[in-house]
């Protein structure tokens, strides 16, 4: 019977069994669509990525990305968990890794700088592959709705709530203070109602949601819901992440800053990860955004087709 390989990673974090779980399929060729989305819902994760040969050689790899019900155009841990599971390897597809990998999605190229300690490969640092793109602005009864919590919990000291996306979209929602962070409840009914009124070609409705201390503007906790994805919470979403430094910087008075911000998240579900986030602005313009972490090999094993 014919196998494919995979190794499992845990994401944002440096400690097994915390972070958030990805399965990488290293070389997916030969797997059909349906295939890829069977092992996807099979395993259960928020994402499972499936490796193959570049379309352009001066590329490392083309990198498709499943959750359990669908393919995504990009996300962030994917991301940083494969090219740590790449980085380490011996070649891919016949090249040497090298400590910057190109990969080639459909939200666009993401450029991956492999971090390690002692010459072995830790984590990763990747570029959203997409400028900040934000809008339209949510109803505050809808994200309450969502997330189990009363209206006045959402807080619209800085912003509204929001849609933002630099490669794939989530609506976002800052909350009173971590207490109430940590009594959110996904509602399914409230986010069904909320992808009818806010649709989208590329997913379902997503809830990120978040709170800043005072004292510590750029330490951010955050928990984060797709029940329509199957992925009831997520215990790291990189994506996210991204897009929101980018958008809190976009909201910074400083029109020239580079700026770095740490998100923990997961902590609620007992897997602690903690996501760095490094935003550059010019003359009021966000530009590169990039997000880093460290990963740990899981397990290995194979798939029967």
């Amino acid at each position: 019977m014919p196998t494919v390989s995979f190794v499992t990673v845990d994401v944002f974090t440096s400690e097994r069994f915390a972070g958030n779980q990805l399965a990488v399929i290293p070389d997916a060729r030969g797997l059909s669509d349906r295939q890829m989305q069977a092992i996807a819902t099979e395993f259960g994760y928020s994402e499972v990525t499936f490796v193959l040969p570049p379309d352009d050689p001066a590329n490392t790899a083309r990198v498709r990305i499943f959750t359990p019900t669908t393919e995504v155009p990009f996300a962030g841990h994917p991301n940083v968990g494969t090219a740590y599971v790449l980085g380490r390897q011996s070649e891919i597809f016949g090249k040497l890794p090298g400590d910057r990998l190109r990969f080639e999605e459909k939200a666009g190229l993401v450029e991956v700088a492999l971090l390690d300690r002692d010459g072995v490969v830790t984590g990763a640092r990747i570029v959203a592959p997409q400028q900040l793109l934000v809008g339209p602005a949510i109803d505050a009864a809808a994200i309450a709705a969502c997330a189990s919590l009363p209206v006045a919990s959402v807080s619209d000291r800085r912003h509204p709530p929001v849609r933002i996306s630099v490669g794939l979209p989530f609506a976002v929602a800052e909350v009173r203070d971590v207490e109430t962070l940590s009594t959110a409840r996904p509602n399914v009914s409230a986010f069904h109602e909320a992808n009818g009124r806010y649709p989208l070609a590329e997913d379902s409705f997503s809830l990120f949601l978040y709170a800043r201390k005072q004292h510590q503007p750029w330490r951010i906790r955050a928990r984060m819901f797709a029940p329509l994805d199957n992925v009831i919470e997520d215990p790291a979403t990189g994506s996210a992440s991204a897009a929101l430094g980018a958008y809190l910087v976009s909201l910074h008075p400083e029109d020239d800053a580079e700026i770095e911000l740490t998100i923990e998240q997961g902590v609620e579900m007992g897997r602690r990860s903690l996501i760095a986030v490094t935003v550059s602005k010019q003359g009021g313009t966000v530009g590169k955004v990039s997000v880093s972490g460290e990963c740990v090999t899981a397990m290995h094993g194979s798939i029967e087709l």
